[in-house]
């Protein structure tokens, strides 16, 4: 496992880290020893950073990390978020940040991370979302900052908005967060444009996430398979957006195919890519179980990616906005 500085005051994060979405049970059936199992995997093979949430789960997600934190000597780094209080999500533009994100809620929701992580510090508190419409008077952040000062938070950061990713970038120029988690793979490569530069030119942090696109990117669907109502990829997948995925995959695969890259999988020529951006310290990967967290832990020892084939791979980009919410 390698290892890169979060920003230019966050410690060594492994470049792996540990995504526990999956731990929450929105991605299908989740056994808590298979979760267990599979953090304790992680660990073994070195990667220490581990993201999780309040809404995986209500908080299940980040009551298994607990328990198997206890029960391991490493420095590991957590973190987690806090979403917006109730409303729109992402929050709409005509939304007050003292309606979503009041002084308030965050030291209450803050302490409510602290009891189910049982710790006495967050390394790394995100909020879940954001909206541009709250930059110029980003409130929220500064009651973060004044929970770094009591010691109850480490560093702060924002899961942008896949609406809106480039809103973190004045945050980043005002030097209001510490580390920003962002979408960046093939597919999505908007952020190479300012956001990512922008975060390496301020010393901002990077966490990446969505790396396979919720699992396309690996290469493992069919048009035909099928999700389960309450599993996430059923709305991400919904009408013809699996079959236009399943399409332009097959297509990087001929690239990969081109260049004879037995050493990668379709995952980790996914995983590997994300890591070449610039100014990323972490790449999130969902893990579900021991072979899962194998898998992915081993990509950051793969050779780089040439090149030639990395320069091919941009022509992926694919513009689809926020597909999801709407065609």
């Amino acid at each position: 496992m390698q290892y890169r500085q979060l920003g230019h005051a966050g410690p060594q994060v492994s470049e792996i880290g540990f995504g526990g979405w999956a731990l929450g049970g929105q991605w299908g059936r989740q056994d808590d020893a298979d979760s267990i199992a599979a953090l304790h995997r992680a660990i073994d093979l070195g990667v220490n950073l581990i993201d999780t949430a309040a809404g995986y789960g209500e908080g299940r997600s980040e009551k298994v990390i607990a328990e198997v934190v206890k029960q391991r000597s490493e420095k590991l780094f957590i973190a987690t978020k806090t979403p917006p209080a109730e409303g729109p999500w992402p929050p709409s533009p005509y939304c007050a940040w003292q309606d979503r994100y009041s002084a308030n809620y965050l030291r209450e929701n803050v302490e409510q991370r602290l009891r189910n992580l049982q710790t006495e510090r967050i390394d790394l508190l995100q909020l879940h979302t954001w909206t541009r419409a709250w930059n110029d008077d980003p409130q929220p952040l500064l009651v973060l900052r004044k929970l770094c000062e009591e010691g109850k938070i480490g560093m702060i950061g924002i899961s942008t908005p896949e609406q809106d990713q480039n809103c973190v970038i004045q945050l980043m120029r005002d030097g209001l967060v510490d580390c920003v988690q962002v979408i960046f793979n093939l597919f999505d490569q908007e952020p190479a444009a300012q956001l990512l530069p922008v975060a390496a030119e301020t010393g901002t942090g990077v966490i990446v996430r969505v790396a396979l696109d919720e699992g396309m990117l690996a290469g493992k669907y069919t048009a035909e398979d099928r999700f389960a109502e309450d599993d996430f990829r059923h709305q991400y997948f919904a009408g013809d957006r699996l079959q236009r995925s399943v399409d332009r995959v097959t297509a990087i695969d001929s690239d990969m195919q081109r260049f004879g890259l037995r050493d990668y999988s379709q995952a980790d020529l996914a995983i590997k890519f994300s890591l070449t951006a610039t100014g990323v310290s972490s790449v999130i990967t969902g893990i579900r179980s021991a072979e899962q967290a194998e898998q992915n832990a081993a990509v950051s020892d793969k050779p780089a990616i040439p090149d030639t084939l990395l320069h091919l791979l941009r022509r992926h980009n694919w513009r689809r906005g926020v597909w999801y919410a709407g065609k």
